[in-house]
């Protein structure tokens, strides 16, 4: 139910209020816009991520089967000693973009070097296949992590703008628009007030 605000009823402060009242319904309208707009892309990314981490599901899961295969032709101990073998140099780039002022990074997985520089002799063939579907698999799990930090700051700002959107329609605008009316009730009745002892007073003056 919307409240009357504590203020003086007079002409100045019903002027204040009819332009903050203007001002809230214009900044309502842009909010509404912005969520809306933030909705639909949200449901674009999150459609994206979603496709994306089924695909990138699958292929995990044949990267899993070759470490398995790996790990069943090799002894565990062997299996370790020859992965800490491995080295290169991982990188990821990270720019952010604005998207209706939301800050979403964007992951850039440059071309990598990595060296599978262990003992062929003493590792399955299984092993080198894997490592090379993670590998090519990185600038997909790369794209995937900036597409669901996208998601989770576009779902934050909606959540925000929505309390916003919120507190404007439905406690300020009521609550302004009620003391306006207020205030406009009670400075027509002082009107009339004031133009009934005036004719008064002019019937009096007439009769003397």
């Amino acid at each position: 139910m919307a409240k009357i605000l504590n203020v003086n009823p007079n002409r100045m402060e019903l002027s204040k209020l009819k332009k903050s009242l203007i001002v809230a319904k214009r900044g309502h309208k842009l909010l509404k816009d912005k969520q809306d707009a933030l909705v639909k892309e949200f449901l674009i990314r999150a459609r994206v991520v979603y496709q994306l981490r089924q695909e990138i599901e699958e292929e995990l899961a044949l990267c899993y089967a070759g470490f398995l295969l790996a790990r069943a032709q090799t002894l565990p101990q062997m299996l370790e000693q020859t992965l800490m073998c491995a080295s290169g140099d991982m990188r990821v780039e990270v720019v952010f973009a604005n998207i209706m002022s939301v800050r979403v990074p964007r992951f850039t997985f440059p071309e990598q070097h990595v060296e599978l520089n262990y003992g062929l002799g003493t590792s399955p063939g299984s092993l080198d296949v894997a490592l090379e579907q993670f590998l090519t698999l990185m600038p997909k799990l790369v794209e995937l992590a900036a597409e669901e930090k996208a998601v989770k700051s576009m779902a934050l700002e909606i959540e925000k703008t929505r309390r916003r959107v919120n507190a404007l329609e439905h406690v300020m605008i009521p609550n302004s628009i009620e003391t306006v009316r207020s205030i406009s009730m009670k400075l027509d009745e002082a009107e009339r007030s004031t133009l009934s002892r005036l004719m008064v007073i002019k019937d009096i003056v007439r009769a003397h």
